[in-house]
């Protein structure tokens, strides 16, 4: 028998929605250690997927595509990722199902073999570098002649983009608020990828410069403030300008409240997922206390507070 326990995932930015160079999306991201898909699975003569409410078809589709001719197996789903939140539910799932059957019957996929053949990381391929190595993350994106469209991840059938950078990030502590609600997702998704790109090259060029000056040399010297400085800066610019309209009110509230109690706070991809970076626990535990009074008001949710996880999916035999 097989055990597997993901990550989750940040989606702090795409790169390049404008593909004026031969390149498009491209992102920075970050790995959390919950929530996540804890999955048992073993040998079967059918394929069974239990416990897994609404990813049920999503991950016998991800177990089909790589299970060979003739062969079974029988998955038991003990806990997932909220759906159409920000977390990259979808790629944890079907990744952790085809992980499980290449782990099974010893196929020696790697992660992005994997992806590529459950068709994720066809945008962003921050999920697939969480599953794989976790920690901070950024991806060099798809050339545009290969993928053709500005599309969302779940539109998109091309490989998972390079990983230009992977760091372990700092002990920081991250407060995460999750309102009962759902971002953009399926046709509404590609929706606002048609309306909206390509984006202006000088945006492009604005969060290329921010990801690569700022970013990652601030995760390398353990830089909180320049960090959050980062982050603050392209919620304003690029992709995530265009999110903010069609983000809930709630969201805007919970996010502009952050950033004034915080180093720097984010919306992870479309949300309705916040995150903040505090410097210390009690600091963080005030903020987690009064951004769920926000949430209790309105729509509802949970806060957490939490850390990055630094290495990937944990796979064992039981």
């Amino acid at each position: 028998m097989i055990k597997i326990v993901t990550s989750c995932r940040l989606h702090m930015t795409l790169i390049d929605l404008n593909g004026e160079i031969g390149r498009v999306d491209g992102g920075a991201g970050l790995a959390l250690p919950t929530p996540n898909v804890t999955l048992t699975a073993e040998k079967a003569d059918e394929i069974r997927v239990e416990g897994a409410e609404a990813f049920t078809d999503r991950m016998k589709r991800a177990v089909e595509a790589v299970l060979p001719e003739g062969e079974g197996v029988r998955i038991n789903v003990e806990s997932l990722i909220p759906p159409h939140v920000g977390f990259g539910s979808g790629t944890q799932s079907s990744l952790s199902a085809a992980a499980a059957v290449n782990e099974l019957y010893g196929l020696g996929m790697s992660v992005r073999d994997l992806a590529f053949t459950v068709q994720r990381g066809g945008t962003s391929g921050i999920g697939v570098g969480a599953f794989e190595n976790g920690g901070f993350i950024v991806d060099g994106g798809h050339r545009f002649r290969d993928k053709g469209a500005f599309l969302p991840s779940a539109a998109s059938r091309v490989p998972p983009g390079p990983v230009l950078f992977r760091r372990d990030f700092p002990d920081w502590n991250l407060v995460v608020a999750v309102p009962n609600d759902k971002g953009m997702h399926d046709e509404e998704e590609v929706a606002v990828f048609k309306k909206f790109c390509p984006l202006p090259i000088e945006e492009v060029r604005e969060v290329a410069h921010v990801v690569l000056m700022q970013m990652m040399p601030a995760v390398m010297e353990e830089d909180l403030e320049s960090f959050g400085s980062a982050v603050n800066h392209v919620q304003n610019v690029g992709f995530n300008r265009l999110e903010h309209y069609v983000w809930p009110d709630i969201v805007k509230e919970v996010s502009a409240f952050m950033r004034t109690r915080s180093y720097g706070a984010g919306v992870s991809s479309f949300g309705p997922v916040v995150y903040s970076l505090v410097d210390n626990k009690a600091e963080g535990q005030e903020l987690q206390a009064e951004v769920q009074q926000m949430l209790d008001e309105s729509l509802g949710g949970t806060v957490f507070m939490t850390k990055a996880k630094n290495s990937g999916a944990e796979i064992s035999r039981l």
